[in-house]
């Protein structure tokens, strides 16, 4: 695993995501990173990132676990802390929608567990409902031993079939690359940048 832990604060832009959210290329962005972030851990002292790159044998268990290889070779979670202790974790991410990429944020709790799951960019014309309380709420609670599978564990919104299932996607690799990579990590003077 290699990985550089930086702060979160001053490099909010320089970090390099890949991530587009204006409206000269979405049709619908309802948080920026900073806002998720902000909403995620409002009371949180401060909010670093640390750049994942599973290692080889990280790669294959995450594609025994997905059913595919990973579609990007670095990931960045967010580490909140509060006086030197993890408050929770976030990523941000991307999945294909029926035509265009939709830009999600999810929530972990220390152990990985899904607290919370918004959508970030939402650019396709129909089936923004999985913006949904209803729909959104069904992640909470969900951790890498759950198969998150739509209509066995996941209730499609109707009308947003693929949107559905691009979002249960996303979750599930969440709490893999969590569960595979990031849950060892942990905050230390020596890695943190103030």
């Amino acid at each position: 695993l290699r990985m550089s832990f930086k702060s979160y604060y001053g490099l909010f832009f320089a970090i390099g995501l890949g991530l587009t959210a204006n409206r000269a290329d979405a049709d619908t962005v309802y948080f920026t990173q900073r806002q998720v972030l902000r909403e995620f851990f409002p009371t949180s002292d401060r909010v670093d990132f640390v750049r994942v790159t599973p290692n080889r044998a990280q790669q294959q268990a995450l594609r025994a676990r997905l059913g595919y290889p990973l579609p990007k070779a670095t990931y960045t979670f967010y580490v909140a802390t509060s006086r030197g202790a993890v408050d929770g974790y976030a990523v941000i991410d991307e999945e294909r929608g029926q035509h265009m990429p939709i830009t999600f944020a999810v929530k972990l709790g220390r152990a990985g567990v899904v607290e919370k799951l918004d959508v970030m960019v939402y650019r396709e014309s129909l089936g923004d409902e999985v913006r949904d309380a209803r729909f959104l709420r069904q992640f909470v609670g969900k951790t890498a031993t759950d198969r998150l599978r739509v209509h066995a564990d996941v209730a499609a919104v109707s009308g947003a079939t693929l949107s559905s299932y691009a979002l249960t996607e996303g979750v599930r690799r969440a709490v893999a690359l969590f569960d595979e990579c990031v849950k060892t990590i942990r905050p230390t003077p020596a890695l943190s940048a103030r």
